[in-house]
């Protein structure tokens, strides 16, 4: 069902960016919905795409469809809300008549020993951060076979090749992403569209303080305590959102693109590759020394 609200207060993000008129003039835009906008990469996206021309939609839980249209648009949706998806994307195919881009950002930490995070923690965990990815792209992928066309970019971490401790259901959930995009890439190329994997390490976002930690620590509470800081101050002195969006614009241009990208500092692509070439239990020995467990 089509959504017609054009009398509700404009949504914008702060530091909106000005439509490039060579874009515009050339109707080369891409038409992109961007999940959990109002902060972090999300935000970063959204700013970047619309600084090039592209018609950005951008969500957030507490928004209100707006009636402008100077992009970055913010729009609601709750990713664990299957009747909220579909008012967005019916939005934006109203206003737009298409849907090229997909970019699943929405998402949150979740810290604590494996043991006494409780069930409903991780179910929620995985609500938002796995099923709500699956949400968004039932609703999208119907509108992008029918275009024979799109891009679906997954939102990934390090996290999903690298298990860090004290993030185990984090992990759990970007591991689980990482499998699910494999396979939705196979499943739909023959539609003409793409799927892939942006694979970040630390930047210098909201995931810090937005962190749920869990409250029962007991007898882990020690090594939980320091391994969680040293994750904060590697977020904090890690790289800046803005990477990731220019990385984006480029991926977005690509006839062809690739399975996975990876971006962030040096030392965490290299460690993903150390990965595959040392022995498990020897990595692990350099994992539990990093977070100094």
């Amino acid at each position: 069902m089509p959504y017609h609200l054009l009398d509700m207060p404009i949504n914008r993000i702060d530091g909106e960016a000005t439509m490039s008129s060579s874009v515009k003039e050339l109707n080369d835009y891409k038409v992109i919905l961007i999940t959990g906008a109002s902060s972090g990469f999300g935000k970063a996206c959204a700013i970047h795409m619309a600084s090039l021309g592209h018609h950005v939609y951008g969500t957030s839980r507490i928004a209100e469809f707006p009636s402008a249209s100077t992009f970055p648009i913010i729009i609601p949706m709750d990713v664990r809300d299957t009747a909220s998806i579909e008012k967005a994307v019916d939005y934006i195919l109203d206003r737009e008549g298409r849907l090229d881009v997909l970019v699943n950002n929405a998402g949150y930490g979740l810290a604590g020993a494996i043991e006494h995070t409780t069930l409903e923690e991780a179910i929620a965990k995985f609500d938002t951060n796995f099923f709500g990815i699956h949400r968004v792209c039932r609703s999208v992928l119907p509108v992008m076979r029918n275009q024979e066309s799109g891009l679906i970019v997954n939102i990934s971490s390090i996290g999903g090749l690298i298990t860090t401790p004290f993030q185990g259901f984090y992990c759990a959930s970007k591991y689980a992403l990482e499998a699910y995009t494999e396979s939705l890439r196979m499943e739909v190329k023959p539609f003409g569209i793409q799927v892939t994997l942006i694979e970040p390490g630390d930047f210098k976002t909201d995931i810090t303080k937005n962190r749920i930690i869990a409250l029962d620590t007991s007898v882990y509470e020690d090594r939980q305590n320091t391994a969680i800081n040293v994750i904060a101050n590697d977020e904090q002195n890690g790289s800046d959102p803005k990477d990731l969006a220019v990385l984006l614009a480029s991926i977005i241009e690509k006839k062809h693109v690739r399975p996975r990208y990876m971006i962030g500092m040096f030392h965490q692509k290299l460690a993903a590759w150390i990965k595959r070439m040392l022995p498990a239990s020897l990595f692990e020995k350099l994992i539990m020394s990093y977070y100094k467990i």
